[in-house]
């Protein structure tokens, strides 16, 4: 027997019974990704030109590719918990659920080391020849 009323022992697990932790963090990766986004369209409208040679300049500045970096992490955070939440609703049976996050895993981890390779590569090269 417990002194505990059956809402507090329920309270804050939702659905998924891990509490709303998820329900946070996926809010505020949103703002920082709407905040990170803005500052990618706003920094790319200010640049003179939008070719390759320029952006690839902008780019080797700390103060471009740090928040592009934040902006790949970010996203590809966001498309890891958007995408799980529809493989958990979705997907019904457990080898087909473990199937589809495995799958996932690997795009999200896979893409997301590309793309930071890809900015660091960038920002971390020499003056071009």
């Amino acid at each position: 027997m417990s002194i505990e009323t059956p809402l507090s022992r329920v309270r804050g697990l939702g659905p998924a019974g891990h509490g709303g932790q998820d329900w946070w963090a996926v809010r505020l990766n949103s703002v920082a990704l709407l905040l990170l986004s803005v500052w990618l369209v706003a920094s790319l409208l200010r640049l003179p030109a939008v070719d390759y040679a320029t952006v690839t300049e902008w780019l080797r500045d700390p103060l471009a590719a740090v928040p592009m970096l934040l902006f790949v992490v970010t996203t590809f955070w966001h498309i890891q918990h958007g995408l799980r939440e529809v493989i958990d609703d979705y997907a019904h049976e457990e080898s087909q659920r473990v199937l589809w996050i495995t799958l996932l895993a690997f795009f999200v981890y896979g893409g997301g080391a590309l793309a930071a390779f890809c900015v660091l590569k960038v920002a971390l090269a020499g003056a071009p020849v």
